[in-house]
């Protein structure tokens, strides 16, 4: 027989969640976020994914978008966490704090972040014994530029020439 394993909105929901893995929604991570949408919890508790991201669920629920629960937080700019080297002990807090294993360093030795892994969680700030980690606005480039809307479906009109052609 077939088996299916889990549930396929459950992925489809998750796939639009940011994946901080923050747990300002009231969850340890998107998953279980996505999970309890899946079964009837409101779509509006992620502010790192802020309204865009709410519309996105709304969209593929089919239900009216909310504002933001301000109760969860705020939407800001994305944000990267930055360790003053200088000042860092090597205590390992951060490393055991952060949720995708982001900040590289052993026991009494510097720690560093890896930007790219960066979720911008903020998780890794307030365990810190000697406030050494702050967290930074990421510069906008050509790199760290994303399309805040979701791709578009095969065969769906993007733009049309002079003639109401499609393009």
């Amino acid at each position: 027989r077939f088996k299916v394993e889990g549930n396929p909105i459950v992925d489809q929901i998750n796939e639009i969640l940011p994946q901080t893995q923050c747990g300002q929604c009231g969850y340890p991570g998107c998953r279980p976020y996505a999970e309890a949408i899946a079964n009837g919890d409101a779509i509006n508790k992620c502010p790192p994914g802020g309204q865009a991201t709410i519309n996105t669920l709304a969209d593929l629920l089919d239900v009216e978008p909310e504002p933001l629960d301000s109760e969860h937080g705020q939407e800001s700019v994305t944000k990267v966490a930055f360790i003053r080297e200088a000042e860092c002990i090597g205590c390992t807090k951060c490393i055991q704090a952060c949720p995708v294993d982001a900040i590289l360093g052993a026991a009494k030795q510097m720690h560093t972040v890896i930007a790219d892994e960066c979720t911008g969680c903020d998780l890794c700030v307030e365990p810190c014994p000697v406030d050494c980690i702050e967290m930074r606005p990421v510069d906008v480039t050509t790199r760290t530029w994303s399309w805040a809307l979701p791709k578009p479906s095969y065969g769906t009109l993007i733009a049309t020439d002079r003639r109401g052609q499609t393009v």
